[in-house]
């Protein structure tokens, strides 16, 4: 938020080129590729819209796997876009399901899918879905399709290795993981979709990665850049690379046992159905049957002043999101479940007391040891 603060200076000047330049090389430890990032002036809506254009034209076939509301407004964007998107239709409670994306691919002997399109984490649910294992799935199928994954709240929060699971496109934004209000959309392009965009030549022009590239090399951009976040996405991959990815994994996984511990605590269940796939980045609370999500939101938040995620889509009223991700920790964390905890009980909705408690012990328990100390002081 200093960043932020700091006075606007010229995006064609000097000073500004040095930061363009940082920040474009300092995303690329994020996503672990060696590829470009492109970086608009977008939410990640926007982010969406750009990998499709630039990569599909008008009456492409993809494959796309529903997980989730944002999945389904990424299909409902490709058909406005006028492409022609195959939808696997599936359980919101689960992922994405490897074997029936190769099931699909095989049957598609004369490769008019282009892409696989699918959601990493899914943020209307608390579901991660495991990409290195739909890329084998599309190998195992000898499908040329590309890979594009929508990783808007898993970058920066969730392990993801974009070179090494042969990812093609991958689509972020600013305001999960990497800490940022809302206003930056990222694609991450490995070579093999620069190449075959470039094939497609689709109408594009404020979305156009090839735009981009020239001025993206000198440290600029075609358009005007969103300054003032990009000073602080600066400072916000400084602090990941201080403390390093695989600790802030970690850091988000133990959160996210704490939480999902709280809410068995409760006596309530996550949306999520498989363990493998819970969310490192928020979790999907069920409220019992019978009882409304919005109106413990709406306690929640008179009450405790905590804004709590909304259910989304189909668990519209069913189901409520406590996220734990970026910038948290043990005793911010808690402080949200105690309020979860407090606002189930002021709502009548049955539950268990004691989820706050199971979640504290959990978080004592895994607490980085200390060196002893003697606290009695010198006799």
């Amino acid at each position: 938020m200093r960043a932020m603060a700091m006075p606007v200076i010229d995006h064609r000047g000097p000073e500004f080129q040095r930061l363009g330049r940082r920040v474009l090389e300092k995303l690329k430890f994020v996503f672990k590729t060696s590829g470009r990032v492109f970086i608009y002036p977008a939410s990640g809506t926007g982010a969406w819209e750009a990998a499709l254009a630039n990569l599909f034209a008008s009456g492409t076939h993809i494959l796309m796997y529903e997980t989730g509301h944002f999945a389904t407004l990424w299909k409902t964007l490709a058909e406005r876009l006028r492409l022609q998107p195959e939808y696997i239709a599936a359980d919101w409670r689960d992922g994405v399901d490897p074997v029936r994306i190769e099931a699909r691919l095989r049957e598609d002997v004369s490769h008019s899918i282009q892409a696989v399109c699918v959601v990493h984490n899914e943020t209307s649910t608390g579901v991660t879905s495991r990409i290195q294992e739909v890329r084998r799935a599309i190998d195992a199928a000898g499908h040329p399709a590309l890979l594009v994954v929508d990783s808007v709240s898993g970058i920066g929060c969730a392990d993801f290795r974009q070179d090494e699971w042969g990812v093609d496109v991958c689509v972020a934004g600013s305001q999960k993981g990497l800490m940022l209000p809302p206003g930056l959309g990222l694609n991450a392009v490995s070579e093999k979709a620069l190449a075959f965009a470039r094939r497609a030549g689709t109408a594009k022009s404020f979305w156009s990665w090839e735009e981009m590239i020239p001025h993206n090399d000198r440290g600029f951009f075609p358009s005007t850049p969103a300054t003032n976040l990009l000073y602080a996405l600066d400072v916000g991959l400084d602090m990941m690379e201080e403390e390093g990815l695989e600790a802030i994994f970690a850091r988000h996984h133990r959160h996210a046992e704490a939480t999902r511990r709280a809410v068995e605590g409760w006596g309530l269940d996550v949306v999520c159905r498989n363990p493998a796939l819970h969310s490192p980045v928020l979790t999907g609370v069920l409220m019992p049957e019978g009882y409304d999500a919005d109106r413990l939101r709406q306690i929640a938040l008179e009450q405790f002043d905590m804004s709590l995620g909304m259910g989304l889509g189909k668990l519209s009223g069913k189901a409520f999101r406590i996220g734990h991700l970026g910038d948290i920790n043990d005793l911010t964390l808690l402080g949200a479940l105690a309020g979860v905890e407090m606002a189930l009980g002021l709502s009548g909705a049955p539950h268990q007391p004691g989820g706050v408690g199971a979640a504290m012990a959990y978080l004592r328990d895994t607490a980085r040891p200390t060196p002893d100390i003697d606290i009695r002081g010198a006799s």
